[in-house]
């Protein structure tokens, strides 16, 4: 083995790990790893930093743009509140929403398609008496099942043929991956409607849980001077007596006094935390100086001005809130919103809320105005699932030039007339010169940390290929399953890719499973397209971890989901996707 493949081997493990304990955003670790790769002379700089030139890359840019067309015209909308219909069995719902999500996802960006979605069939489920955690996991591998069915489904796609392109010179069509694809998404469907439903946990969310216990977020509230509650003990104060609301705790100083009885006596800059019911918190605004410790001016302002309302935030892996407290990251002046509850694998986390750090998948309650939802709907901090929300009047005039920009796009590119890069400019173009998206809303629909994920992962990928790690990875695998011959070595590729993206992300594990499936094929002589195939469907197929898809993790906290929900329902359904793929592939594509 030579150094350079040593050195390479070594910073991809680095950046493995990395990936699978989120030390950093995935952004920051993949420029990292790319940096150590130039810096370590393994690359030149056009190598280290083709992907940024990439068409695969540059094509999902501008997609963005007109995923959020169709987001902001309403279309998603108006689709989710059809959707689920009447509620006629269990089965039968669920097949209604995972149709059209599938065939939504095909040719949407699956992250608005899942938070359009998820809030209409959380207040469908909730009308009906069921709990919404029978649906969430189906919606988000819904979102994933339409994905793997054309070029445009998923970046991941988009990413395997850019690698192509850079190795063989070709490129998929746009309807290529629909062979396998179409019977993987229909197998997943029957799977989830006919059995995958009885795996459902049926747990109750944080706002279920809000609205029907007393005790299920905190509030912390300080003494100041004049506030007729000095001297007086707990009993006398009346805070015995309020009506869905407990005094668990008072802070004294450094001093804790828990449990509070009747008899403790209060004083000056006492600090009284309180569990209990969002609409309770108004008999505490009647005790003159008792005001709330972090965010006093805005939360008065809220309660006062009759438009508060209660909504739900899932934390995302691109939040600038990552790993701080809610007081360190100055929560309120950046989102004018009080943060009520942290919900964190379906449980409060139990601690004073200005103290909790931030954890991707985390569950904010929040307590906001009117105008929150507009202002932060699309936000890439945090994913808005809120069960009040109301749906924004759909725009006709949007609606048509979005419909038909998407439609021509695809009509364009499967048809074989121009290449989906192409197709794509001259959909953002015609979108952007109609007035349908802003300059400012083009630029700010592209999420620019998943443009770098792609972008390194080129890179990275070169480096596999170039210094003979992806060769001595292959080598491995070939020894591992000699004797099986092509259809067993193409089983070791999808495993091995489906396991990489459970842990890391999606698009990271297909660049580097590519130099790996390319060199195992040319080791045994076979054509590497079934092998590039098996990397795309197995780099999106992540079913079993909530952190190897963000739709998962969209669902995560909402569903108040546990990590093992996940493993019971997904495990099953990963296996099944790569039996489906191990029978189409050598079909369609011959060894």
């Amino acid at each position: 083995m030579t150094g350079p493949a040593i050195l390479t081997l070594l910073i991809v493990l680095g950046m493995l790990i990395a990936l699978a304990l989120e030390i950093l955003a995935p952004d920051v670790i993949l420029f990292v790893s790319l940096a150590a790769l130039f810096l370590g002379g393994i690359l030149t700089p056009e190598e280290a930093f083709y992907g940024f030139s990439n068409k695969g890359m540059l094509t999902v840019a501008i997609l963005f743009i007109v995923a959020y067309a169709a987001q902001s015209s309403g279309i998603l909308e108006s689709a989710a509140a059809r959707v689920m219909g009447r509620g006629d069995g269990l089965r039968r719902s669920i097949l209604r929403m995972t149709l059209p999500t599938a065939a939504l996802s095909a040719f949407l960006n699956n992250t608005p398609i899942v938070a359009m979605f998820a809030p209409a069939i959380r207040d469908w489920a909730r009308a009906r008496g069921l709990s919404p955690s029978k649906f969430l996991i189906p919606l988000s591998y819904a979102s994933i099942f339409g994905g793997v069915c054309t070029l445009i489904g998923t970046s991941t796609n988009l990413v395997v043929n850019g690698l192509l392109q850079q190795e063989m010179g070709r490129s998929l069509t746009f309807f290529e991956l629909a062979w396998v694809g179409v019977p993987a998404a229909l197998a997943g469907i029957a799977y989830l409607s006919l059995v995958g439903h009885r795996l459902l946990p049926d747990h109750k969310g944080p706002v279920d849980d809000l609205l029907e216990s007393g005790r299920e977020y905190l509030v912390e509230m300080e003494i100041r001077a004049g506030c007729p509650l000095i001297g007086k003990n707990v009993a006398d104060a009346g805070l015995r007596n309020l009506q869905g609301l407990f005094l668990a705790e008072i802070y004294r100083d450094e001093e804790s006094i828990a449990p509070v009885t009747p008899s403790d006596r209060l004083r000056l800059h006492d600090r009284l935390l309180f569990t209990g019911m969002v609409n309770s918190i108004v008999q505490l605004q009647k005790i003159e100086n008792l005001i709330p410790v972090d965010e006093p001016r805005l939360y008065h302002d809220l309660r006062r001005s009759g438009q508060a309302r209660v909504v739900e935030a899932v934390v995302s892996r691109m939040s600038p809130m990552l790993g701080r407290t809610i007081k360190e990251g100055n929560f309120r002046a950046h989102y004018g919103a009080v943060v009520l509850s942290v919900h964190r694998s379906g449980e409060r986390v139990v601690d004073k809320v200005g103290n909790i750090t931030l954890r991707a998948g985390d569950t904010l309650l929040l307590l906001v105005n009117n105008d929150f939802f507009k202002t932060w709907n699309r936000s890439r901090d945090f994913y808005m699932i809120s069960a009040g929300t109301t749906m924004p009047a759909l725009d006709r005039k949007k609606s048509l030039i979005s419909l038909a920009c998407l439609t021509g796009m695809v009509v364009l590119a499967g048809a074989g007339v121009m290449p989906i890069f192409n197709a794509a400019i001259l959909a953002a173009s015609i979108l952007m010169l109609t007035g349908t998206v802003t300059p400012a809303e083009a630029r700010k629909s592209i999420e620019w940390n998943v443009l770098i994920v792609i972008a390194c992962a080129f890179g990275i990928s070169k480096a596999m290929d170039k210094t003979g790690a992806a060769a001595l990875i292959a080598h491995g695998i070939i020894n591992a399953v000699h004797g099986l011959g092509p259809l067993g070595l193409l089983g070791a590729v999808y495993f091995i890719t489906s396991t990489m993206t459970e842990v890391i992300t999606n698009n990271a594990a297909a660049a580097l499973a590519f130099p790996i499936a390319i060199s195992a094929a040319s080791q045994v002589g076979a054509d590497p397209m079934p092998f590039v195939i098996a990397v795309a469907i197995g780099a999106s197929a992540a079913f079993s971890t909530p952190f190897g898809y963000q739709t998962n993790m969209m669902v995560y906290g909402p569903g108040s989901y546990r990590f093992r929900d996940f493993m019971r329902v997904g495990l099953p359904l990963n296996f099944l996707f790569m039996l489906v793929a191990l029978v189409v592939i050598p079909l369609v594509w011959k060894f």
